[in-house]
């Protein structure tokens, strides 16, 4: 479904029963909503309302000009949840996801129930501009992700993964290429220019961090640092897997994921 703004769109999909607590989540840059489609019928079975949201220039969304902040981007999941009439919610969110998470909670945390964050950073990668700078000129001049389409799956993926899901493993490539170029830019303009660290012991939502134990881009040991971040945070880590363990782990990470959501039996 898409929701109008001013002079664009935000595309979001909603599943689920009506009087079921709403879970919000949101997905890696160069990918969309439909990288948690392992996790959607097991959320929708244990009773949740799904919501996912496509965000700026990714899946169904319209890209804006410019560079993004995590705030702007917690805004546009505040504005969805806000007209789809959503006072509180759990939330899920993974890579710029998590980052996303972490700011939503910072603006808005009154209106989460819970908090998992996933393969993410409490603050802009250390030591890595040269290799984002790298990444963001060959998108330029290319006018498409297409060029970094393969290197930005194996960051992701281990070797064995396309070999054991071929047929995923290409459609999470398409999405990567199919991303505008203007908003994996200004998505990759907020990675590099945020830092959550001050502020995150300020959190009071429950809050769970997992990560993939061979992720190279947003390492175990940062989000074990996050969870340490966050008081009263808990920390799982699923072996043999990188950046999207609920894609590479569903099983593994779904019984982690509906542990948690049924933890105290939290409700709306």
């Amino acid at each position: 479904m898409l929701l109008p703004l001013a002079g664009r769109r935000l595309y979001y999909d909603l599943a689920g029963p009506e009087d079921g607590p709403v879970v919000c989540i949101t997905h890696s840059l160069a990918a969309d909503g439909g990288s948690w489609a392992e996790q959607v019928p097991a959320l929708l079975g244990a009773g949740f309302r799904v919501l996912r949201l496509d965000m700026r220039g990714h899946g169904g969304s319209d890209p804006v000009a410019g560079d993004y902040t995590m705030k702007e981007l917690a805004g546009d999941v505040a504005v969805v949840a806000d007209r789809l009439g959503f006072a509180r919610m759990h939330y899920i969110g993974l890579s710029i996801g998590g980052m996303i998470g972490q700011a939503f909670a910072l603006e808005h945390g009154h209106r989460l129930i819970s908090a998992l964050w996933c393969d993410t950073l409490p603050a802009s990668p250390l030591g890595a501009k040269a290799a984002w700078d790298e990444r963001m000129g060959i998108v330029r001049r290319a006018n498409s992700l297409e060029p970094i389409a393969d290197a930005t799956m194996g960051r992701w993926f281990t070797d064995a993964f396309e070999a054991k899901n071929p047929g995923r493993w290409k459609q999470i490539r398409e999405t990567i290429a199919a991303t505008t170029p203007a908003g994996y830019l200004g998505c990759s303009a907020a990675i590099l220019n945020f830092d959550f660290v001050p502020r995150l012991g300020a959190v009071r939502v429950p809050t769970l961090v997992v990560c993939g134990a061979e992720d190279p881009g947003t390492p175990a040991s940062e989000n074990r640092r996050l969870a340490g971040l966050v008081p009263g945070a808990r920390y799982e880590e699923i072996a043999g897997v990188r950046h999207f363990p609920n894609v590479e782990a569903p099983d593994a990470f779904n019984r982690i994921m509906l542990g948690w959501l049924d933890q105290d039996k939290r409700t709306r």
